[in-house]
C-alpha cells in the first residue's frame, strides 16, 4: 500500500523513508539499507556507513536521512518525471527538479521522489549553472549512499 506523504515541513535536503531491509557487507558488496518512500512504491538500495544495529532497530519505521550520489553528467531534458531508476535496487539514474544548489561544493539537490544530493563530476559542469525548479536528469556513479539523521 502506498502511504500519503507527511505534510510537516523539513529541511529540503532530508529524505523521509521507511527502512525496509538492512543488509550486511559481503566480500563483494558494502552494507546496504533498502528504503521505501511515501507516495510511491520504490524500494531503493543505498550503501551506508551507519551502524547497522541502529538501522535494524528502525525496521518498518519512517526515518529522516540524506541520500548522496555522484552525477556523471547532468542534462536538461524536455520531458519526464521525478524518479529514481530503477525503482527497485541501487539507483543508476536520477530525474527531477532542482531544489537547491551549492556552487562552492559543486552540489545540486534534486527532488526525484526523494531529495538526492548530487555531486557534479562531469568536466566543465558546475552547480551555479543550474537554477531552482529546473528539470534535470543524470546517470549516477555506483556508490549512492544513505546517511541516517533521525527517526520520527
Amino acid at each position: 500500500m502506498i502511504h500519503p506523504a507527511p505534510t510537516t515541513q523539513i529541511d529540503p535536503t532530508l529524505a523521509r523513508g521507511t527502512i525496509v531491509e538492512v543488509n550486511d557487507a559481503t566480500a563483494t558488496k558494502p552494507a546496504q539499507v533498502v528504503l521505501s518512500f511515501p507516495n510511491n512504491s520504490y524500494r531503493a538500495a543505498f550503501e551506508t556507513n551507519d551502524d547497522l544495529g541502529v538501522l535494524r532497530s528502525h525496521l518498518g519505521e519512517m526515518i529522516l536521512g540524506r541520500i548522496f550520489a555522484t552525477a556523471r553528467r547532468m542534462d536538461r531534458p524536455l520531458a519526464g518525471g521525478r524518479r529514481l531508476d530503477p525503482c527497485f535496487g541501487t539507483p543508476t539514474r536520477v530525474m527531477g527538479t532542482v531544489i537547491a544548489t551549492d556552487p562552492v561544493a559543486n552540489v545540486v539537490v534534486v527532488d526525484a521522489g526523494a531529495p538526492v544530493i548530487l555531486t557534479l563530476s562531469a568536466p566543465g559542469q558546475h552547480a551555479k549553472a543550474f537554477a531552482d525548479a529546473e528539470f534535470v536528469v543524470c546517470d549516477v556513479a555506483p556508490g549512492a549512499r544513505f546517511s541516517l539523521v533521525s527517526s520520527n
